[in-house]
């Protein structure tokens, strides 16, 4: 098993930016792909960026690509996610997400643990 804590989350004006990390209990984060996703209020979670096990291979969804950038440490059981170039529509809580499975994938249905989120409001 493995735990997730976000931290990095505040409040930001447009055109502003963030840095999110995402700190991962026990021995194995190195085996998980891990994923960033949010939830706007009345919206259902989706997917923001992905990366693989090794940080080899990511992913991002159309709306934050050239702007944020997804990242990992293994050595220190760590991913960011740097936020720049920030929008008011980027406004949600953003939750980190790890797997099991072999591949990255962005489906909140194939990832097994999740981190309590952390908020990150983009002012206008």
């Amino acid at each position: 098993q493995v735990q997730l804590v976000e931290s990095g989350g505040g409040l930001v004006q447009a055109g502003g930016s963030l840095r999110l990390s995402c700190a991962a209990s026990g021995r194995t984060f190195s085996s998980y792909h891990m994923a960033w996703f949010r939830q706007a209020p009345g919206k259902e979670r989706e997917f923001v960026a992905g990366i693989s096990w090794s940080g080899a291979w990511t992913s991002y969804e159309d709306s934050v690509k050239g702007r944020f950038t997804i990242s990992r440490d293994n050595a220190k059981n760590t991913m960011y996610l740097q936020m720049n170039s920030l929008k008011p529509e980027d406004t949600a809580v953003y939750y980190c997400a790890a797997t099991v499975r072999s591949r990255l994938t962005s489906s909140t249905n194939d990832y097994d643990y999740w981190g309590q989120g952390t908020q990150v409001t983009v002012s206008s």
